[in-house]
C-alpha cells in the first residue's frame, strides 16, 4: 500500500466537461508536483463509467493520478499546465474510446505523451475501451472519420495532422489492454496491479550534491547502445575507491531503468557476499526484484544460476552489480549474456579491472571513472564546506590546501568539506596539518579495502611504491623490485587493475590519498619508533635510526632520496642489526664518517652514488646481493672482490676514477649487466668477459685509457657492447664462432684501424656505429654477410677512401648483401667513387643514404634502390653529375655542391612527384623534400609572386586530389647563417595550422621543393555538411634568405569523363580554370585546339606527364605578402 493517496484535478476544454457533478469533480485542482499516473481520455465516452471506476481503484491503491476537468478552471488557458503535468508523470495511460480521435485536445495529449516517451523515457500503456487496436493504428471506422474531419479543417498535409496520425500509430502499437467483450472490473484490477508494480520501481537516491555526473551518464548511455534491442550489452565502471563509481551507476540507472521490462540494482555486492550463503541471498533478491510478485526460493548457488537462466532469458532487464570484487560473484549473478533476454543491459562496478577481462568485457565497454577536474572539485567541496553560503569567508590558501589534499577524489571532497563546514580559519589550519600527518579514518578505510584484498607479495610491492617509488619510471621500479625477489611485472599489473596505481607515459603514479594510506599502514607498525617499521623514507627518521644505530630486524627497506646533497652521520654498525634489510638506496647522501660500513648479507639491492667508503664490508658467508650501484664513488675494485656474490646480476661502477681493473666475472656467474662507463683509469678488460655465459650488457663508454679489450669474443648472450670513446683501443677481438646474441656494437671514436674478417660471425648484429673512427682505413668484404644489420654508421671515418665491393659467392644464403640494411651513413669518409652501389643484389631495403662531403665527381646511380627515401649529398664539391634517382625518393638534399652539369631529365617531372603519393606502402612519411643547386623552378610549377594561393573544390574533385607542391629558389646572404620558412594554412576561412621550419643554409642559388599529401594540409574531411570546401595557403621566408622565385602546384588523378561532369554540374567556382593535360600521344593539332580553348588563362599549359593540374589563380591578398628580393644581377 502506498503512503500517499491523492488525485490531482485540473480543468479541460468544454467538450470534455460534464455539467453534472461526479466523484472526480471534488478533488483539489492545485498542482502538487510529480504524478504517478496521467490519464488521457475522452470525457463524453467514459467519464461517468469506466473512468470513475478506474480512478477509484487507483486511489484505493494510493496511486497519485492526474485527471483534468474544465469546470475547475473555466476560461483559463490550461494547455501549458497540462503539458507540464504529462512531463511530471511517471506513467501515462491513454484510454482509446470510440470518440477519442474527434477531440483535437485528446490528439494533442497523445502526441505530447509519445514525445515524452521518446525523449524522457515516459512509460505509456494504452487501454482500448470498446475499440479494436487496429482502428487506432490504421485508422479505421470512427477514427478514420475523425481524422478526415481534421484533415478538412487543418489541411491534409498539415504538420499538426501528420503528428497526430503518427502518435496514434505509435501508441496503438504499444502493449496494453483491450476491454472488448471482457469483464470491466477484472480488467481494472489487472491494470491497477501492473501499474502498482511499475511504480514500485522507484529511482535511487544518488547523492546530496551530484557534481560532474550528467556528461558521464551521456557517455555511458552511448556505450550501452540503448537503441539496439538485438543483443545483450555488458559494460564495466572501473576506478579506485571513493571515486564515485556507485554514484555514477545510480545516476545511469535512474536515467534508463523505465525503458526496461524489469530492473534491479544490487548494491554493495562485495560486502553482502562473504560466502556462498550470501550469494544465494543475492540471487533471491535479484529474482524477486525482476520477477515482481513471484516468491522464488533458491537453495544453492548452482540452483540459483539455473533458475535465473530459465526465468530471465526472455526478459529485457536492466541489472546493476555494484562493487564486485570476485569472479565468483559475477558467475553467480550474471554468468553470461545468454542468461538475459535480447536488449538487456548489465552494468558492473569494480575496483579490479581484471574481472572485466575474465568476464569477456572488452576495452570499448570499460569506462574508467576518473577524479573530478579542478572546477568540479571546487564546486563539490563548496557545496559541502560552505553549504552554498556566501557569508562564511575562509582564506583562499586554506581552501586550496584542502582541494590539493583531496586531489579530485569525490569521497575526500565530501568528507573533508563536511568536516570543515562551519569551522573557523584556525580550525581549518589545525585540521589540515593533522591530515598531512595522518589520513582521515573514513577516507582511509574506504581506500584500504583494495589493499586488504591483495596477496602478501603484491602488498609488499604496493608499500614499496607508496613509500619510495611514486613518480619513478616503471623500468627502474621493475629492476629494483625484481632484485628483491618479487614477481614485480604481474604485481604492478594487479595494482593497476585494482586502481591502486596508474602508469602514465612509463611513469608509475598513484593518488595522493592512496599513497598516504600506504604510508599510514607502515607507520601503524610502530607509532613511536621508526626503527621498528618495515620501511623508512623520511629524512628525520633515517637520520635518527642510522646515527643512533636504532635499526631492528623489522626494517626491510630504506630509501632516502634528497633533492640536494646533505651530510648525515652513519656509523660503521648502523646496519648491523637490520638482518632482514633487502633494499638500501641513498641518493645525495654524504656520510660524515669516512670509514667502512658493515652491510647485512640479506641485502639484495644497494644503490649509493658517491658512496663515501673505498671498500664494501659484509659478514662472512654467501651474499644475496643482486643489484649493486656505486657510480661516482671512490670504490676500489679487486680482481677477486666478488668471491661470494653468486647472485649478483647488475654491477654499476660507472664514473669511478678509482677503478683501474675489472673484477673476475667467473666469480659472478649470474652477472647480466656490467657498467663501467667513464672509468677513465681502466686499462684492460678481464679475460673472463670473453666467455661469460649470462652477460648481456658491457658498457665501457668513455674508458679513455682502455687499450686492450680481448683477444677473442665468445660471450654467447652478450647483446650490447659499447666502446664509444675508448680512444686508445686499436684492435677489435676476433670472433671465432657465430654469436647469436650481440645486437648492438658501438665503436665510435676508437682508434681501430680495421675490423676483423670474422665480423661476419656477429649474425644477429643490428646496429654498428663507427662514427669518427679516424684511423679506420679498410672494411672487410665479409661485412656484407651481416644479414640482420639495419644501421651502419661510418660518418667521419676520414681515412676510409673506399667502401668494399661485395664478392660474388657460391653460398646461396649470401647472394644478397646487407638484406636488411635501412640506414647507411658515409658522410665525411672522403670516398673517391661509389662503385659499391652499382651491385643490384645489395641494399634491397636501404631507406636513408648519406654520401655528403665526398670526392667523387658523379653521384652513383641509385635507380635500383626501390626503398630509398632519403638521399643527402651536400658539400660534394667535385660532383658534376647526378645519376638516376628512384621515383619514390622523398628527400634529396644536394646543397653547397658545384652546379651539376647534368641532372636527370625526369628529376623535376610531375609524375616523379606523384609516384610517391600513389604508393600507399610508404604512407607514414607523407611528403617529399628536394634541395638541389639551380636557378629556375621546374616548368610544370605555376609562378606566384604573392606567396599565397586559394582554391575551392567539390567533394568529387577533392577525392581526386593527390598533393600540393611548393617551390622556392633562394640563397642565404653572405654572413647570415639562419633562414626559415613559415606556412599558414586556412580551411573554409578558418585558421588550421602553422608550420615554421629551418631552411638549409646555402650561399648559392638552390631550388627547394616540398610536396604534401592533400589530406595533410587540407584535412581528411574538410566539408562537413557543405558540398564545397576552400583552402588557402601562404608562405613567407624569414631570416637572411634572398628569394628569386616562388611557385605552387596542385596535382590530382586523371579526371577523364568526370571533368565534363564537373563542367555541366558547375560544382566548381570557375570550371574554366581546370586544366586537363593530355598524355604524350596527344597530337600537336589537339594541343593547339586545347590551348585555344583556354587562351584567357594567365599561365600556359605544360606537359605534366598525364596528370591533371588544378589551380585557382584568383589570388586573394588576405595575408601579408611574401617579401621577395629579386637580385637581377646575381
Amino acid at each position: 500500500m502506498r503512503d500517499k493517496v491523492a488525485t490531482q484535478l485540473d480543468p479541460k476544454h468544454s467538450e470534455e466537461a460534464h455539467q453534472t457533478s461526479s466523484p472526480l469533480m471534488a478533488a483539489s485542482s492545485d498542482l502538487k508536483g510529480n504524478y504517478d499516473v496521467f490519464l488521457s481520455f475522452r470525457g463524453t465516452d467514459i467519464r461517468n463509467s469506466f473512468l470513475s471506476h478506474f480512478y477509484v481503484a487507483l486511489a484505493q491503491k494510493g496511486i497519485y493520478s492526474y485527471v483534468d476537468s474544465e469546470e475547475l478552471r473555466k476560461g483559463n488557458c490550461i494547455k501549458p499546465a497540462l503539458m507540464k503535468a504529462i512531463e511530471e508523470s511517471c506513467i501515462a495511460i491513454v484510454i482509446f474510446s470510440e470518440d477519442y480521435a474527434s477531440s483535437p485536445w485528446c490528439l494533442e495529449e497523445v502526441a505530447k505523451i509519445m514525445e515524452c516517451k521518446e525523449q524522457r523515457g515516459l512509460t505509456v500503456f494504452p487501454v482500448f475501451y470498446k475499440v479494436d487496436p487496429r482502428e487506432v493504428r490504421t485508422p479505421r471506422e470512427s477514427y478514420r472519420k475523425a481524422m478526415g474531419k481534421h484533415e478538412r479543417k487543418f489541411g491534409r498535409d498539415s504538420e499538426k495532422v501528420k503528428r497526430w496520425k503518427k502518435a496514434l500509430l505509435d501508441a496503438g502499437c504499444l502493449s496494453g489492454w483491450d476491454l472488448k467483450d471482457k469483464d470491466e472490473a477484472d480488467l481494472i484490477n489487472r491494470i491497477v496491479r501492473e501499474i502498482s508494480m511499475q511504480l514500485d520501481r522507484k529511482p535511487l537516491h544518488i547523492a546530496k550534491h551530484p557534481v560532474g555526473i550528467h556528461q558521464q551518464v551521456i557517455k555511458l548511455e552511448s556505450m550501452l547502445n540503448l537503441e539496439s534491442c538485438d543483443d545483450v550489452v555488458m559494460i564495466g565502471l572501473w576506478g579506485q575507491g571513493g571515486i564515485g563509481k556507485t554514484t555514477l551507476a545510480k545516476a545511469l540507472y535512474n536515467d534508463i531503468f523505465r525503458g526496461f521490462e524489469a530492473s534491479c540494482f544490487l548494491a554493495n555486492v562485495r560486502e553482502t557476499s562473504k560466502d556462498s550463503k550470501d550469494l544465494v541471498h543475492l540471487q533471491e533478491k535479484l529474482l524477486s526484484e525482476i520477477l515482481v510478485g513471484k516468491e522464488l526460493t533458491v537453495f544453492s548457488v548452482d540452483g540459483g544460476i539455473n533458475l535465473m537462466r530459465c526465468r530471465l532469458c526472455h526478459k529485457r532487464v536492466l541489472l546493476v552489480l555494484d562493487d564486485v570484487d570476485d569472479v565468483k560473484q559475477l558467475n553467480a549473478l550474471a554468468g553470461g549474456r545468454e542468461w538475459f533476454g535480447k536488449g538487456s543491459r548489465i552494468i558492473i562496478t569494480t575496483r579490479d579491472k581484471h574481472l572485466f577481462t575474465f568476464h569477456m568485457i572488452d576495452e570499448d565497454h570499460i569506462y574508467e571513472v576518473k577524479t573530478l577536474g579542478d572546477l568540479e572539485a571546487l564546486e563539490l567541496f563548496d557545496k559541502h564546506a560552505f553549504l552554498g553560503s556566501k557569508e562564511i569567508v575562509i582564506r583562499r590558501d586554506l581552501v586550496d590546501s584542502a582541494l590539493h589534499y583531496a586531489n579530485g577524489l569525490p569521497l575526500a571532497l565530501e568528507v573533508l568539506g563536511s568536516f570543515l563546514c562551519g569551522r573557523r580559519e584556525q580550525e581549518w589550519e589545525s585540521a589540515l596539518n593533522k591530515l598531512a600527518k595522518s589520513p582521515d579514518k573514513t577516507i582511509n578505510g574506504v581506500l584500504k579495502l583494495s589493499y586488504d584484498g591483495l596477496e602478501d607479495c603484491t602488498k609488499e610491492i604496493f608499500l614499496d611504491i607508496a613509500c619510495f617509488f611514486k613518480g619513478k619510471p616503471i623500468e627502474y621500479i621493475l629492476e629494483v623490485l625484481n632484485s628483491c625477489n618479487f614477481d614485480t611485472t604481474i604485481g604492478v599489473e594487479v595494482l593497476v587493475e585494482k586502481s591502486l596505481i596508474t602508469k602514465e607515459r612509463k611513469i608509475v603514479q598513484m593518488h595522493d590519498l592512496i599513497q598516504l594510506m600506504g604510508m599510514d599502514i607502515v607507520k601503524q607498525e610502530c607509532h613511536d619508533d621508526p626503527g621498528r617499521r618495515s620501511r623508512i623514507w623520511v629524512c628525520e627518521d633515517v637520520c635518527e635510526v642510522l646515527s643512533g644505530e636504532m635499526g631492528t630486524d623489522a626494517v626491510k627497506a630504506i630509501v632516502l632520496d634528497l633533492p640536494k646533497t646533505e651530510a648525515i652521520y652513519i656509523g660503521p654498525n648502523a646496519f648491523t642489526n637490520m638482518r632482514r634489510l633487502r633494499l638500501l638506496i641513498m641518493i645525495n647522501v654524504h656520510n660524515s664518517f669516512q670509514g667502512p660500513i658493515y652491510l647485512p648479507n640479506r641485502l639484495r639491492c644497494f644503490q649509493w652514488p658517491e658512496y663515501p667508503s673505498s671498500v664494501l664490508k659484509f659478514p662472512p658467508g654467501p651474499k644475496k646481493l643482486v643489484r649493486l650501484d656505486l657510480c661516482k664513488s671512490n670504490i676500489q675494485v679487486m680482481v677477486d672482490q666478488f668471491k661470494d656474490f653468486k647472485n649478483l646480476k647488475f654491477l654499476n661502477f660507472s664514473k669511478c676514477s678509482s677503478v683501474v681493473c675489472m673484477p673476475d666475472l667467473d666469480l659472478t656467474p649470474n652477472l647480466e649487466e656490467l657498467d663501467l662507463h667513464g672509468c677513465k683509469n681502466l686499462e684492460r678488460a678481464h679475460e673472463s668477459v670473453a666467455y661469460h655465459a649470462k652477460l648481456r650488457l658491457l658498457n665501457l663508454k668513455g674508458c679513455s685509457n682502455l687499450y686492450h679489450l680481448l683477444d677473442v669474443l665468445q660471450s654467447k648472450n652478450l647483446q650490447v657492447l659499447n666502446l664509444t670513446g675508448c680512444s686508445k683501443l686499436q684492435r677489435f677481438p676476433d670472433i671465432p664462432d657465430k654469436l647469436k646474441g650481440l645486437e648492438e656494437l658501438y665503436l665510435r671514436g676508437t682508434s681501430i684501424e680495421e675490423l676483423p674478417a670474422s665480423i661476419e660471425n656477429l649474425v644477429s648484429l643490428e646496429k654498428l656505429n663507427l662514427i669518427e673512427c679516424k684511423k679506420l682505413a679498410n672494411l672487410p668484404s665479409s661485412i656484407y654477410k651481416l644479414s640482420n644489420l639495419e644501421r651502419l654508421i661510418l660518418s667521419g671515418c676520414s681515412k676510409l677512401k673506399k667502401f668494399p665491393i661485395k664478392e660474388d659467392l657460391s653460398d646461396l644464403h649470401s647472394k644478397v648483401g646487407f638484406p636488411k640494411l635501412v640506414i647507411l651513413r658515409l658522410e665525411g669518409c672522403n670516398l673517391l667513387e661509389g662503385e659499391f652501389l652499382k651491385n643490384h643484389s645489395c641494399f634491397p631495403q636501404l631507406r636513408d643514404l648519406y654520401l655528403s662531403i665526398h670526392n667523387f665527381a658523379k653521384l652513383p646511380t641509385c635507380g635500383h634502390l626501390r626503398n630509398l627515401l632519403d638521399l643527402r649529398v651536400w658539400e660534394c664539391v667535385q660532383q658534376q653529375k647526378i645519376g638516376k634517382i628512384p621515383g619514390q625518393l622523398q628527400r634529396l638534399l644536394a646543397m653547397n655542391c658545384e652546379y651539376p652539369s647534368k641532372i636527370p631529365s625526369d628529376m623535376w617531372a610531375v609524375n616523379q612527384i606523384d609516384e610517391l603519393l600513389l604508393n600507399k606502402q610508404i604512407r607514414p612519411r607523407a611528403n617529399r623534400h628536394i634541395l638541389l643547386p639551380g636557378r629556375e623552378m621546374p616548368q610544370w610549377l605555376l609562378p606566384n609572386k604573392e606567396g599565397y594561393i586559394s582554391f575551392t573544390a567539390s567533394k568529387d574533385l577533392y577525392k581526386k586530389l593527390l598533393a600540393l607542391t611548393i617551390c622556392i629558389v633562394y640563397r642565404v646572404k653572405e654572413g647570415k647563417r639562419n633562414a626559415s620558412y613559415c606556412l599558414r594554412l586556412y580551411v573554409n576561412g578558418k585558421y588550421k595550422q602553422m608550420e615554421i621550419k629551418n631552411l638549409p643554409s646555402v650561399h648559392s642559388d638552390h631550388v627547394w621543393l616540398r610536396s604534401f599529401r592533400i589530406e595533410k594540409v587540407w584535412g581528411v574531411d574538410p566539408f562537413g555538411p557543405n558540398d564545397r570546401s576552400s583552402f588557402q595557403l601562404g608562405i613567407r621566408v624569414l631570416g637572411g634568405a634572398i628569394v628569386k622565385e616562388c611557385g605552387f602546384r596542385l596535382t590530382c588523378k586523371s579526371l577523364e569523363d568526370d571533368l565534363e561532369a564537373l563542367y555541366q554540374e558547375e560544382k566548381l567556382q570557375d570550371p574554366g580554370l581546370i586544366y586537363k593535360i593530355f598524355d604524350k600521344e596527344t597530337t600537336t593539332e589537339e594541343e593547339s585546339h586545347l590551348a585555344h580553348k583556354v587562351s584567357l588563362s594567365p599561365f600556359p599549359l605544360r606537359d605534366c606527364g598525364g596528370c591533371v593540374c588544378l589551380i585557382w589563380v584568383h589570388y586573394v591578398c588576405i595575408m601579408q605578402k611574401l617579401q621577395m628580393l629579386v637580385n637581377k644581377t646575381s
